[in-house]
């Protein structure tokens, strides 16, 4: 089941459950649309995947399986990694 992170790991922006801005690798790795695409040119820093819109949960599922509270940031910051092939 997906943590749902609750923060961009680059720019440490918050990102609710039921963000549309909130993008994920197949590790999980949850950054902001905008860092996804515009910093990162859409790999992930930590892995080299692609990513995804993060999966809204239904707020029913939320209450029974909450989104993770612990925040992940990246310390060094973020660097562009390039453009996706």
């Amino acid at each position: 089941m997906l943590e749902l992170r609750p923060n961009c790991e680059c720019c440490d922006r918050d990102l609710p459950p039921d963000s549309a801005d909130a993008r994920i690798c197949t590790f999980e790795c949850t950054f902001c649309a905008d860092c996804a695409e515009n910093v990162l040119g859409g790999v992930c820093p930590n892995c080299g995947g692609n990513f995804s819109a993060r999966p809204i949960r239904p707020p029913a599922m939320l209450a029974k399986y909450p989104a993770s509270t612990k925040r992940v940031l990246k310390a060094e910051g973020c660097q562009p990694t390039g453009k996706a092939a």
